[in-house]
């Protein structure tokens, strides 16, 4: 197993991407702390489906845009399994505004956890594995609007495009320590934030015609790339994008 005896956060894992994510990271040994925000369910059925497969998890609620949760969340995972080896910042959020109508809260929420989350969570991680030793892995979900426009979502492009700017910066600077700090970037992905688009035939045939694939992703398909970015395997590669996306940069307009 690739991930055994290490211990990860998965921000947001309680559905789509994150839910992929700490499920293939358990079956590959980590224990997996799952960060959730709001009703627990989804997290104790992520927990509860880990623990019943004989592997180790824990659900600790943490909003990434407050620094007292982001400690607090580290604090319990080395509470229960002593160590922290692989931080996912996978928990975000978007709202589709045209740019001359979008509200100051929502352009702040959306950097808050999109951005502010992640530098929050990955300086509290980091501390932890400097402190510890051995090194780690930070591993944040991006996307291809890091580099790809997309009108009415100027909040969340900003806060895509500053996060690869972070991860290229704390790169340099971790990697005296071992700790390695990459992004991935997800395309279309089918997960349950895509219903009201499957909802409209019209828009999912002009977003699968900008797919070279023609299909959306799988987010079993992200946590595969996540799986071999946390692993040993992957100790040389630091301060880059992993763009899984079908081809849609390569082909793509502004959706």
């Amino acid at each position: 197993m690739r991930l055994e005896n290490k211990v990860a956060i998965v921000t947001g894992a309680g559905t789509g991407i994150g839910r992929a994510i700490a499920l293939r990271f358990a079956q590959e040994g980590a224990a997996v702390v799952i960060d959730y925000v709001g009703k627990p369910d989804n997290a104790a059925e992520v927990v509860q489906q880990i623990t019943g497969a004989g592997g180790k998890a824990l659900a600790v609620e943490a909003d990434v845009s407050q620094q007292d949760q982001v400690q607090r969340l580290i604090d319990q995972t080395v509470q229960k399994f002593d160590r922290l080896d692989i931080l996912v910042n996978n928990a975000g959020v978007e709202t589709k505004i045209p740019f001359l109508e979008i509200p100051l809260d929502v352009w702040s929420r959306t950097i808050a956890i999109d951005l502010t989350g992640p530098f929050l969570c990955a300086q509290a991680a980091a501390k932890r594995m400097v402190g510890q030793g051995g090194g780690g892995r930070i591993i944040n979900i991006s996307s291809v609007h890091e580099d790809m426009t997309m009108p009415t979502n100027s909040a969340y492009c900003a806060a895509k495009g500053g996060l690869r700017m972070l991860m290229r910066t704390i790169c340099v600077e971790l990697a005296p320590h071992g700790i390695t700090v990459n992004n991935i970037g997800p395309g279309a992905i089918d997960t349950p934030m895509d219903a009201p688009l499957k909802a409209h035939p019209e828009m999912m045939k002009a977003l699968l015609a900008e797919i070279p694939i023609g299909r959306m992703g799988k987010p079993e398909e992200i946590a595969g790339l996540a799986t071999y970015l946390a692993s040993d395997e992957a100790g040389y590669v630091t301060g880059s994008t992993y763009f899984i996306d079908g081809g849609m940069l390569r082909q793509s307009g502004s959706l």
